[in-house]
């Protein structure tokens, strides 16, 4: 007796087709998913072209795009789903002109520019990157690098005050006395000369009126004739003098921006500093003040180790 199958064996034709309908529900799924990405800025320069080049590479299933700041019109007019991303302080006055339109990021902004532009508040609707390092973080470093130091000396304006507020609050757990001193006029080296007669090491606040190219060489030579290190502002004052500082370069924002972007701008947090990043340092300063050339890669390494930890 035959027992005849009573359903046909799919034949090739049929299995294309599923395969075909499976691709195409697959790859719509992929297009819903993908973000609309728009970065903007008062000028679309090589540096630019290239921070948006290498976004566009760590993100090649989302519409990654630069347009010039003059050829937007109004945020309110732009689509609620789209992510922007600002570059400079041009995009975030125009960014200001209303509460309406997408979710935004502002990228390498500092906090004194922040403070000249938003006060004491800040717009629901923006999330902000800092540009200068921690001052938890820089405090770290000096720990590490100059671990006798426990007098930290700190210059400041009417702009850059109210960063005291957090510096104290971040030297207590470490034992760290700040010494401040404010300097409206630097012009006038009196407050610098006192600050450095009552401190173990000046750190400098991320502040352009106290820390610019026509200040620096009385700042430097101020405090190295007292055999004194200055630490900070950033990258490029250890270029001209500063001992060393923490920083974030662009590998560092792209990864931060990678991640922020895989979520849902809800969940975008109000204001962040990168937790990546490195050490620069001056040999030639560092030998000229007897301490001995650091090891940058192993100096941040440390410092993100002990940011890690509860």
């Amino acid at each position: 007796m035959r027992h005849g199958l009573s359903r046909k064996t799919p034949t090739l034709g049929h299995w294309l087709a599923g395969l075909g309908l499976f691709l195409t529900a697959w790859l719509h799924g992929m297009a819903v998913q993908a973000a609309d990405i728009l970065l903007t800025g008062a000028e679309e320069s090589p540096g630019v072209q290239a921070f948006v080049q290498a976004l566009s590479e760590l993100r090649p299933t989302d519409n990654v795009r630069f347009q010039p700041l003059a050829s937007l019109p109004a945020p309110g007019k732009l689509p609620a789903s789209l992510r922007l991303i600002l570059l400079d302080l041009p995009s975030l006055d125009w960014r200001l002109q209303e509460p309406q339109g997408p979710a935004t990021l502002v990228l390498r902004i500092s906090r004194l520019q922040a403070r000249q532009r938003l006060g004491a508040a800040q717009p629901a609707h923006l999330s902000l990157l800092w540009s200068d390092p921690p001052l938890s973080r820089q405090l770290q470093l000096i720990r590490r690098i100059l671990p006798q130091a426990s007098r930290i000396g700190v210059l400041f304006d009417e702009h850059s005050e109210f960063l005291l507020k957090e510096l104290l609050l971040a030297a207590e757990p470490l034992n760290l006395q700040v010494v401040s001193q404010r300097w409206d006029n630097t012009h006038d080296s009196r407050p610098l000369q006192a600050v450095l007669k009552n401190s173990d090491v000046l750190l400098g606040l991320d502040d352009p009126d106290l820390y610019n190219p026509k200040t620096a060489k009385n700042l430097l030579l101020s405090s190295y004739s007292r055999q004194m290190a200055l630490v900070g502002p950033n990258a490029a004052f250890v270029r001209a003098g500063s001992l060393a500082s923490t920083y974030s370069d662009q590998s560092d924002w792209l990864s931060v921006l990678d991640r922020l972007l895989d979520q849902p701008p809800i969940q975008w947090p109000r204001s962040l500093y990168p937790e990546r990043f490195k050490v620069s340092s001056n040999a030639q300063v560092a030998r000229s003040l007897g301490i001995e050339p650091l090891n940058e890669a192993s100096v941040a390494s440390a410092l993100a180790e002990g940011e890690s930890r509860p």
